[in-house]
């Protein structure tokens, strides 16, 4: 597995989530899923992510497509995709979707 590439930066600031409210309204339509979303963005904010061996850390089933990160949430019921910006401590929100939605490929509008 590659190494991330080090960092000069001292300073580590929280990963920035965009938004917040977009994901919990995507999400509205799936109860079930909230408090394992809650957990992911919890996470997510207090991460230090640099590259996907970070991000695997904390999730493992984590998948890279380009520059978007594909999330299991809630036992691999949904999928969270989003984009993620390394190098400046970015996320944002693209997608949150059934298992069987993503399997239909709409979310590849974001490639």
């Amino acid at each position: 597995m590659l190494a991330c590439k080090a960092t000069s930066i001292l300073l580590v600031l929280s990963l920035n989530v965009i938004s917040r409210r977009g994901l919990f309204e995507r999400a509205a339509k799936y109860p079930d899923a909230r408090s394992a979303l809650q957990v992911w963005y919890d996470t997510a904010v207090e991460a230090d992510w640099s590259c996907l061996q970070d991000v695997r850390a904390a999730f493992p089933a984590t998948d890279m497509v380009a520059d978007l990160a594909v999330f299991n949430i809630r036992g691999n019921h949904y999928r969270l995709i989003v984009r993620m910006v390394f190098r400046y401590r970015r996320i944002y929100i693209k997608e949150f979707v059934t298992h069987a939605e993503y399997d239909k490929g709409r979310w590849k509008k974001w490639l």
